[in-house]
C-alpha cells in the first residue's frame, strides 16, 4: 500500500477492519428483544422508514456550519471538533474576513490564528492544523481544496468525517456518511449499528441505506440527535420514530 493510500490513524475506512472481527450487535433492552431479531433486509427497510419518519420531523435539516466555498467548508468543520457549531460560526464570521486563501493560514504570523480561533478551544493545535492545511493546499494542489476522498485524507485535521462534510457541502459529491458524535449515538440506538469505531459505523450504515440517501441522512440524525434523541435524557415520548426504535442503550424510565 502506497503512503498516499493509509488511512490516517482515527480515520479507518469502513472496509478496513474485517480483520479485527465484527463485535456482536448491541443487544435491545429487556423486554423488546424479540421484537428486534432482524435480517439485513429488514433493518435495511426499517432504517429507510426511520429516515422517512425523520424526514417529516426535520423538513429544514442541513448543516448548521457556515461558509461561502470550500475552504471555509474545510476550516470550519476542523474548529467544530469539541466545540459547537454556534460559537465556530460566531468565529469564522471575522476569521474568513482575514483569512481568504489557503496561503494566508500556512503564512500566519505565530499567534495570531491562535488568538483568531481561540474560542473554539484547543486553539493552539487547532492553529496548528490549519497552518499544515494551508501549507499543503498551497504545495499540492495549487492552493485549491480537492474534491475526492483520498485527497482530502491528505490534509491535516481531515479525517473521513471531515471529508464527507466537506465533500457532499461544497462539491456535492456523496462518498459516505458523515459519523458525528449524534450519527453514531442514534446509529447505535436505533440498532443500526452495534460498533463503536465511526468508520464501522459508516460501513454498517451504508450498506442498509441507499446511497441517494447517505447525505440527506447524516443531517436528519444530526438534526434528530440534538433536538429530540439527546445523549443524556432522550425524550422517547415525542420522538417520530419511537415505534421503529429498540432503544439500545436506553435506560426504561424509573417508577
Amino acid at each position: 500500500m502506497s503512503k498516499r493510500n493509509q488511512p490516517k490513524a482515527g480515520s479507518r475506512s469502513p472496509r478496513t477492519s474485517a480483520r479485527r472481527g465484527r463485535r456482536a450487535p448491541a443487544r435491545p433492552p429487556a423486554g423488546r428483544t424479540s421484537k428486534w431479531v432482524e435480517t439485513t433486509e429488514q433493518r435495511a427497510e426499517r432504517a429507510r422508514r426511520v429516515m422517512a419518519a425523520l424526514e417529516r420531523a426535520h423538513p429544514d435539516a442541513r448543516v448548521a456550519l457556515e461558509f461561502s466555498n470550500p475552504l471555509e467548508m474545510v476550516v470550519a468543520t476542523v474548529l467544530s471538533a469539541q466545540c459547537t457549531d454556534a460559537k465556530v460560526n460566531e468565529v469564522t464570521r471575522k476569521l474568513f474576513q482575514r483569512y481568504r486563501t489557503a496561503r494566508d493560514y500556512a503564512e500566519a504570523p505565530p499567534g495570531e490564528l491562535e488568538e483568531a480561533i481561540h474560542a473554539t478551544g484547543f486553539f493552539n493545535f487547532k492553529a496548528k492544523l490549519l497552518r499544515g492545511l494551508g501549507r499543503t493546499l498551497v504545495d499540492r494542489f495549487g492552493g485549491e481544496v480537492p474534491r475526492t476522498m483520498d485527497e482530502l485524507l491528505e490534509l491535516p485535521g481531515v479525517a473521513r468525517k471531515t471529508a464527507n462534510i466537506v465533500l457532499g457541502n461544497a462539491f456535492g459529491v456523496v462518498e459516505g456518511i458523515a459519523v458525528d458524535t449524534h450519527v453514531r449515538r442514534l446509529a447505535q440506538r436505533l440498532g443500526l449499528s452495534g460498533e463503536e469505531d465511526p468508520g464501522l459505523i459508516e460501513r454498517d450504515l451504508m450498506a442498509i441505506l441507499p446511497r441517494e440517501m447517505w447525505f440527506r441522512g447524516t443531517y436528519l440524525l444530526i438534526d434528530h440527535g440534538r433536538g429530540v434523541c439527546n445523549a443524556k435524557a432522550p425524550r422517547c415520548g415525542e420522538c417520530p420514530v419511537e415505534p421503529m426504535c429498540p432503544k439500545v442503550g436506553v435506560n426504561p424510565p424509573s417508577g
